[in-house]
Parts: structure tokens; sequence; C-alpha cells
């Protein structure tokens, strides 16, 4: 199987056919609280987390912080 190719915050990346946005950030040990993920610009909600990486995509993980 071809693997699939992503870039994360920046990186490349590849991962199996079938990886989900939630098994990649396990294997990139991001969190999966406290986190917003976006796909190529596009907040991606976290309902859909389950879904298949798609080739090329560009993801950044962006994590909450608190200021004031």
């Amino acid at each position: 199987m071809i693997p699939i190719g992503v870039t994360v915050n920046g990186q490349d990346h590849e991962f199996e056919p079938g990886t989900s946005v939630r098994t990649m950030l396990t294997a990139l040990g991001l969190p999966d609280a406290g986190i917003a993920v976006a796909v190529d610009g596009a907040v991606l909600p976290k309902s859909r987390w389950d879904s298949e990486l798609g080739r090329g995509w560009r993801v950044e993980v962006l994590t909450a912080v608190q200021g004031g």
C-alpha cells in the first residue's frame, strides 16, 4: 500500500491508508483535548476526527492558550 503523505504543522509525515485524524494525533504524541485541528485552512470539528486522512492534506494542530 502506498502511504498517505500529509504535512502537520509544517512537517511532512507518512501514514498508512485508512489512518484517521485521531490516530494521527496519537501517533504524533499530540493531545486530543485542548486543541483545534485545521485541514487546508478550515477547522475540522472534533466530531470528524475519525475521518480518514486525505493525501496531501496540510494539517495545523493548534493548542488553546490562556492569557490576558
